[in-house]
């Protein structure tokens, strides 16, 4: 969906796909089909951004075919489908039993992590939508905390260099511009907004800059307001926005919110989970860590890296961090011009969700992945950007 911000700009929503993990073309194709037409249906709009996961064994098919490129785009149009981002962070086998520490994987220290992603950003060129010049792809935040050394970080920052001139390159060939953002995440070697100031400042690539998940904020505690600001102070663009929530504990310290957050550990992906204290940010890599007994101080709240659906906050004891979405939303795009134009709403974990809580059919999920974009279309009205037909 697109809106008009006051400033006549156009900022762009979507919905990411990586809740239909597909690893090949042909997945692709059907999950457009299956999924993504039904929720564009369901909010009655002719036009539903969807922000692309492209596994590498499908983005190598693309790249070795243009035909094969040109059918995506030609099915892409036929359904009202258009993408203006993609999400560049899992590689490959999001959709495993268990992902867990592999979504880390090729990371910044290894070359497929940068051919990967120039595949993407040369796909993402021939895929945007005529009268937009512009296109997005989130990635990971260099890579998982540990190992990580000196020589890793001087092949990370080499890496990045090389991918923005080669960005560089593709708008001079193609007059389309495509920029990278690293996408914070609990337990990485940029968790935080703050971390990514470092390594971003030594690239120093007006293409390179981050991609800010709401989830992901929230868990680490936090401020929009300070995390923006030193954002700004140092340059750094925003090149991307997840709007996603977490779980939130106020209470960790007694047995039936102890219950209530057991009941969203499984074995598919990581959850991490972090509580504020005197000293700073505290935290496990898991959440059957933090709920099994003391790892974790819980005289203040937690918060756990559960993306959970934006309109459905979970039921008491616990909450979620829509609020912190909202503000930093309000930090964004209530200015003289938006701070970013790509908005994504990324709730993949439908389906690891407790039982009494996952989609049931595909059009269960297709209900709930709408209702998640309506409230997102709601935030932006109230923030008076205008819908566009």
């Amino acid at each position: 969906m697109r809106f008009t911000h006051a400033d006549g700009s156009t900022v762009h929503l979507a919905y990411c796909t990586n809740v239909h993990p597909a690893e090949t073309l042909d997945g692709v194709l059907a999950q457009l089909a299956e999924h993504c037409e039904p929720v564009r249906l369901r909010l009655g709009v002719e036009r539903l951004g969807v922000g692309l996961w492209l596994a590498d064994t499908a983005a190598r098919t693309l790249r070795a075919d243009p035909a094969a490129l040109a059918a995506l785009r030609g099915e892409l149009d036929r359904r009202g489908l258009e993408v203006v981002t993609l999400n560049g962070f899992p590689y490959r086998g999001f959709g495993a039993a268990e992902v867990k520490h592999r979504v880390y994987r090729p990371d910044w220290t290894e070359p497929e992590r940068l051919r990967y992603t120039t595949d993407l950003a040369h796909l993402l060129v021939e895929l945007l939508p005529d009268d937009v010049t512009e296109g997005t792809v989130s990635t990971l935040p260099i890579a998982w905390r540990t190992p990580f050394d000196q020589d890793r970080s001087d092949a990370a920052r080499a890496a990045l260099t090389t991918l923005g001139e080669r960005l560089d390159d593709l708008e001079q060939r193609t007059g389309r511009s495509v920029r990278i953002g690293l996408e914070p995440e609990p337990g990485c070697v940029v968790e935080t907004t703050g971390d990514a100031i470092a390594p971003l400042t030594a690239v120093a690539h007006p293409k390179i800059g981050i991609c800010v998940d709401t989830c992901h904020l929230a868990t680490s505690f936090e401020d929009p307001g300070a995390a923006l600001a030193a954002l700004d102070a140092a340059g750094v663009p925003v090149v991307k926005v997840q709007a996603s929530a977490a779980l939130h504990a106020e209470h960790p310290d007694r047995p039936e919110v102890r219950r209530a957050l057991a009941a969203f550990h499984e074995p598919r992906f990581l959850h991490q989970t972090r509580t504020l204290t005197g000293s700073g940010l505290c935290g496990t890599d898991d959440l059957d860590q933090a709920v099994a007994g003391d790892a974790l101080p819980d005289t203040g709240p937690w918060r756990t890296h559960v993306h959970v659906p934006l309109h459905a906050s979970p039921a008491a004891p616990l909450t979620s961090t829509l609020p912190v979405l909202r503000d930093t939303l309000t930090r964004l795009l209530t200015g003289p011009v938006p701070r970013t134009r790509h908005l994504e709403v990324e709730t993949y974990t439908w389906q690891a969700l407790p039982p009494a809580l996952r989609p049931r059919t595909p059009a269960e999920l297709a209900d709930g992945i709408a209702a998640e974009l309506g409230l997102a279309r709601d935030l932006l009205t109230e923030l008076g950007l205008k819908e566009s037909p």
